[in-house]
């Protein structure tokens, strides 16, 4: 039964995975809110006055309230709703865990993901590839250690870390397409986080707000479009 005694919203776009955070959370805690979609190239003033440090998606307003970064509002959405499943792990060090692999994919990994299809040359992106496996290569890892045979990354539900890599799972396979058809979710290589993928995607917290990987590719024509300019 969805919570509806409170005022929530959330700032965000379709596309970004940052956004995709909370809105699994959101939909684990069974929270009902309005999604208020920024528009592509443009900025509300909702948005500049309610995060006016970073100017960035996503936001959650609760009860007139906005809390920002994506991390710090899944642990908001977990503290808050406290009564449903928790997201993240109870016992300090899992938790110290999730946090830390969190941090590496959006400090390194992800970045990797974002410059990989705009490798200027062969070898570059050749280079790019290679530090993608390599990734996978320790995630896929964390995984085992972390997952413990179950389904997922936080045990038997979706905890803090799958939250934390899933929202990029389709920006991933949009990659692997644009590379060329390169694996970074191999059955060989990475067997454990492709079922692990499968599992997330269709969980029913996830799989009305994970992006196609069409409707991604075709907005990645867009801001790749946007951006030969202004390198030009």
């Amino acid at each position: 039964m969805a919570v509806n005694n409170d005022d929530v919203k959330l700032i965000g776009a379709w596309a970004s995975p940052y956004v995709m955070r909370p809105r699994v959370a959101l939909n684990i805690k069974s929270v009902d809110y309005e999604f208020l979609q920024e528009q592509f190239g443009s900025k509300s003033e909702l948005l500049l006055k309610s995060n006016p440090v970073h100017k960035k998606i996503p936001v959650l307003l609760h009860n007139g309230k906005p809390i920002c970064e994506s991390s710090i509002i899944v642990e908001y959405i977990d503290e808050v709703w406290s009564s449903s499943p928790s997201i993240l792990p109870s016992d300090p060090h899992n938790r110290a865990l999730a946090r830390f692999w969190a941090a590496y994919l959006d400090e390194k990994w992800f970045p990797n993901v974002r410059a990989a299809p705009r490798a200027a040359t062969e070898e570059a992106k050749s280079a790019a590839v290679s530090q993608l496996k390599e990734g996978m290569a320790l995630l896929e890892g964390a995984y085992g250690e972390m997952s413990k045979g179950k389904d997922f990354f936080g045990g038997e539900r979706i905890g803090f870390l799958d939250i934390a890599f899933g929202s990029m799972l389709g920006w991933l396979r949009a990659v692997q397409v644009m590379l060329g058809g390169v694996k970074l979710l191999d059955e060989e290589e990475t067997p454990g986080l492709v079922k692990w993928a499968d599992k997330f995607s269709a969980d029913p917290a996830v799989k009305d707000v994970l992006p196609e990987t069409e409707k991604l590719l075709e907005f990645a024509k867009i801001l790749m479009a946007k951006a030969k300019p202004a390198a030009s």
